[in-house]
């Protein structure tokens, strides 16, 4: 008889309570299981594999040295236990809490079934700061600083070899519902999210609350942390704790005011997973009833033109053409990028929200559909954000230095004139080689005409809603979803601000 150790997005043995607890109870078999089924749902990326298929590489040579490789299964998962406990007898399974989207809700809730039936333990621990259940959010905040507080698990010094294992040629694994590259992805690894923390709470975190808004800057000076979190390189508490340390050990203020700022965004990546658990519905419903049936079908040319990033409003363009190779943009941006697909475009935000989570490397579920709905304004407690986007253009890369890097069809042009290209008279096109329509597309909609439009067809939809009915499910979502207190005495930035959770 065996413990089984069920490896999903928690890819390392620090500080992961699966492996410890197992180790102590006798034999341990580690597992992943390939899913053909996962990789065939809308949201799955050949990057997402990818990153995955770097970390199980390391994971399996830490796991030899202790003593057992790891298993990599392919297959259905229940198929796959049932084949392991006629072979060894599966005394309990052991795995961390998932926060997943809807197909691993149900293939979860399959297994529990299964498990039950069979006589085996299912043990599952809590992996974030995010319970499960929870009965109200009155007592959300403490429970995660508690939760961060606690000891790390101690990673076993020795396993018992039960099996020999050799991991199958990963990089063949060609499985993602989106194929397209990302050459300027980050690898995946527990080696290469230690060397960002070092790097990020010993040098870069000094500049980090003044980079967080502007595209280039962040990409450097973020801790470019989450696809790692995402995929469980590095534990969260591993993270909190950390930078714990950095600020008890920091004296200058103004770094220290930054690394306050990023651990106040430790607190919202949990805060925003929970409202997931709590309703896994959110991954394809408006949240707020009275949103539902606002954006009824795409535009497919509208739609085609901003996945393509050829909206002709170069900054939006410019982003799209990073995510697409890099696997990463901050916040800000990736707020703009949402916010002009549902009001500028009118696009329904499940079908920007899929696009955007095979785009994103650190592509995490809980956070990633709250964040879709609430730039798409259907959440019913959150304030309309229609982003300009010429303003943020002008904002964020004053001098075009971005824009030019990403967009090369306008890099002759000077910075008076490559925030609004389609204002260019026909001579200074010609003098600088760019043509509007031809080399570089013109704006795809009227940027001031489209967030008119879009303030009054909500305001036309929500009219016919009833105002009792409207109140009673904006107070059930706030009673169900809203942060209650402020994890700690510092002040944190509201649920609503500009940049949160993802600029890590």
């Amino acid at each position: 008889m065996i413990e089984l150790v069920w490896f999903k997005r928690d890819l390392r043995s620090v500080d992961h309570q699966a492996l410890s607890a197992a180790a102590e109870r006798g034999p341990v078999l580690p597992i992943y299981v390939i899913e053909p089924e996962l990789w065939q749902q809308p949201d799955s990326a050949l990057r997402h594999w990818q990153f995955i298929a770097d970390s199980l590489r390391e994971l399996d040579n830490d796991l030899r040295e202790r003593g057992q490789g790891l298993l990599v299964c392919e297959g259905e998962i229940i198929s796959t236990l049932k084949q392991l406990h006629h072979r060894f007898g599966l005394r309990a399974v052991h795995s961390h809490e998932e926060t997943g989207n809807g197909w691993t809700y149900t293939r979860d809730r399959s297994v529990a079934r299964w498990l039950k039936a069979e006589g085996i333990e299912w043990h599952q621990y809590q992996q974030f700061g995010v319970c499960r259940p929870l009965a109200n959010r009155d007592h959300w905040a403490g429970a995660w600083e508690h939760f961060m507080s606690q000891p790390q698990h101690q990673a076993p010094a020795q396993l018992q070899r039960l099996l020999a294992t050799e991991l199958p040629p990963l990089e063949q694994q060609l499985r993602g519902y989106e194929q397209s590259s990302c050459p300027g992805r980050q690898p995946g690894g527990r080696y290469h999210g230690l060397r960002l923390l070092r790097s990020f709470l010993g040098q870069r975190s000094r500049r980090y609350r003044a980079s967080l808004s502007a595209p280039a800057a962040a990409s450097r000076y973020c801790a470019r942390l989450s696809s790692y979190l995402a995929y469980g390189c590095i534990s969260l508490r591993e993270l909190v704790q950390a930078t714990d340390t950095a600020l008890a050990e920091q004296p200058d203020p103004q770094w220290r005011a930054s690394l306050q700022a990023f651990k106040s965004r430790l607190y919202w990546h949990c805060h925003f997973i929970q409202k997931l658990e709590d309703q896994p519905d959110i991954e394809c419903l408006d949240l707020y009833p009275a949103m539902r049936g606002l954006r009824s079908e795409a535009n497919p040319a509208h739609l085609a033109a901003w996945m393509e990033g050829r909206t002709g409003y170069p900054m939006i363009d410019a982003c799209m053409r990073q995510l697409q190779h890099d696997g990463w943009l901050n916040f800000r941006m990736r707020a703009c990028l949402m916010s002009f697909a549902s009001y500028l475009l009118w696009l329904p935000w499940r079908d920007s929200a899929l696009h955007l989570a095979r785009q994103f490397t650190d592509y995490e579920p809980g956070i990633h559909y709250c964040q879709a709905q609430m730039q798409s304004g259907t959440t019913g407690i959150n304030a309309l954000r229609i982003y300009n986007p010429l303003k943020q253009s002008l904002e964020q890369d004053p001098e075009g230095d971005y824009i030019r890097h990403w967009v090369p069809e306008l890099a002759q042009l000077p910075s008076s004139w490559i925030h609004q290209p389609w204002q260019l008279p026909d001579a200074l096109q010609q003098q600088w080689g760019v043509r509007i329509g031809e080399d570089y597309p013109a704006p795809i909609v009227d940027h001031e005409a489209a967030a008119r439009s879009a303030r009054q067809r909500i305001k036309q939809h929500l009219h016919l809603q009833s105002g009792e009915q409207k109140a009673e499910w904006q107070e059930g979502i706030r009673q169900r979803h809203a942060s209650r207190r402020r994890p700690s005495r510092r002040r944190q930035p509201s649920a609503s601000s500009n940049q949160l959770t993802l600029d890590l």
